[in-house]
């Protein structure tokens, strides 16, 4: 092992420990829920939309205020109380099965209060992420992240559908809320992180010194904290690409994946292994992605790897809508897996890109705006494709699902993402720029003024400190920093 491995991060290696017991229950109940309300208490397309659309609309409710919440508090002990609500709300699912009073009320309860310890869990997960391996390291740990989340999709996903077949889909939800109890246990053991500091004013920064630093008077409320994240996202033409183009592959992932159930149970007639495994060979092209995203971004750079992996897999996704019996199973699976190595790739890529071009006091917050913007997008998708489901049927809903899927790269492709060839953390605004009539950088307007600079501009003054400290990224987008 070498000295500088990722893996000699004790935090790192108990925080990977979590997320694989996390990823686990998650993908495990993926399967068991929607099986729950079709199988056990005979859902309709409908009802399925609104079950998947309940579990993703906590996003959409308090993902924003989320991201200045976690700000303000501990991350780990946001994750471990989301992972001991979500053990709770699943174990409810079979002990009501068990007593005969499990109803599709209850189901819709569990899905929602679930999705919004989710919301919660993962924006303390990826806004501790960068202060457990520091820059230099994002990614590598982005990438075995990812990694562990595409095994999880294989091995938790497969592994649902058999449970579902041998102990039936409620007993199986019983496996996800063990899991979610076992990475709350695991995360006892990452050291305790450090108190967050009281909101700070609004910071200035002199265009001769660069440094920001604090400005005198109140701090900041909750919304203008909100509306903070919101211009840092998408205010920056990279960032305001990433987020379209990952929630139009939300969005069309959630038109497919909503009728599947129905589809395999209710039309195809194939077993709950069946559509495990189909979900399990998505996991397979989200690992393949993940290893092969650094490789490609060595040679092309990240920007451009991004780029080019849209138009050479994303049309894959007109395959999937072909998905029937026999051998149109197996060409649906097999767009499935070319639409999932792009996803693999975009997760490290796309992730490591957006965390580097944002400043420590802004990763919950922009980390919460995507969330909200992504996962907004899966409920958006979900009750779309319950509502066509019902009315066009299931198969017209896939294929507006795949023509989604397959031009959802467009945003980053024609942004200037393309021709990234280095990962930067600098962004650049009018306000930054010298005043080329004069010669010189504009001033105060009066003697002893701060100059109050908007959001995109104390991101240059942080990232101008960075680049004092050497933190420089090299040719490969390779940062040498230290700890954060």
């Amino acid at each position: 092992m070498r000295p500088d491995s990722l893996w000699r991060i004790p935090d790192f290696r108990v925080l990977f420990a979590a997320t694989a017991f996390t990823q686990l229950g998650t993908n495990v109940g993926y399967v068991a829920v929607p099986l729950v309300a079709v199988a056990a208490l005979d859902a309709g397309p409908g009802q399925a939309g609104l079950l998947a659309a309940l579990s993703t609309l906590a996003f959409l409710l308090i993902g924003l205020p989320a991201g200045a919440w976690v700000d303000r508090m501990r991350h780990r002990r946001v994750m471990v109380v989301a992972d001991l609500v979500k053990a709770a709300l699943y174990a409810s699912v079979p002990l009501a099965w068990w007593f005969g009073g499990l109803s599709l009320g209850q189901l819709y309860a569990v899905a929602l209060l679930s999705g919004g310890a989710t919301v919660f869990f993962d924006v303390g997960a990826q806004s501790v992420l960068p202060g457990l391996v520091g820059r230099k390291h994002l990614v590598d740990a982005n990438a075995a992240v990812v990694g562990l989340m595409a095994v999880g999709n294989v091995a938790g996903r497969g592994v649902g559908g058999m449970l579902v077949q041998l102990l039936t889909a409620p007993l199986t939800v019983a496996v996800t809320a063990l899991s979610h109890l076992g990475s709350a246990l695991q995360l006892t053991a990452l050291r305790r992180t450090p108190a967050p500091a009281t909101p700070a004013p609004a910071t200035s920064a002199s265009p001769a010194t660069g440094p920001a630093s604090p400005a005198t008077g109140p701090a900041p409320g909750l919304g203008a904290q909100i509306a903070e994240g919101l211009r840092h996202v998408l205010g920056a033409p990279e960032l305001r690409a990433l987020a379209v183009t990952a929630a139009l592959t939300n969005l069309g992932s959630q038109l497919v994946n909503t009728l599947l159930p129905v589809l395999f149970i209710r039309e195809l007639h194939l077993p709950a292994g069946a559509l495990g495994l189909f979900w399990a060979v998505g996991g397979v092209g989200i690992l393949l992605g993940s290893r092969c995203a650094r490789p490609i971004a060595a040679r092309l750079g990240h920007g451009r790897t991004l780029a080019l992996a849209g138009p050479c897999l994303a049309p894959a996704g007109l395959l999937v809508p072909l998905i029937g019996g026999g051998p149109w199973l197996f060409l649906a699976g097999a767009g499935w897996l070319l639409v999932s190595l792009k996803t693999g790739m975009d997760n490290v890529l796309g992730v490591s890109l957006r965390q580097r071009m944002t400043p420590d006091p802004l990763l919950g917050r922009m980390n919460a705006t995507f969330r909200f913007l992504l996962f907004g997008a899966l409920a958006v998708g979900s009750a779309i494709s319950g509502l066509l489901g019902e009315l066009l049927g299931p198969h017209t809903t896939l294929w507006l699902g795949g023509a989604v899927l397959a031009t959802a790269f467009l945003p980053v492709y024609l942004s200037p993402l393309r021709t990234r060839t280095r990962t930067r953390t600098r962004t650049r605004t009018r306000t930054d720029r010298p005043n080329r009539r004069r010669g010189r950088a504009r001033l105060p307007a009066r003697t002893g003024a701060v100059p109050r600079l908007p959001v995109q501009s104390r991101v240059r003054a942080w990232t101008e400190g960075a680049h004092q400290r050497g933190d420089r990224p090299d040719h490969h987008g390779q940062q040498h920093v230290e700890q954060q």
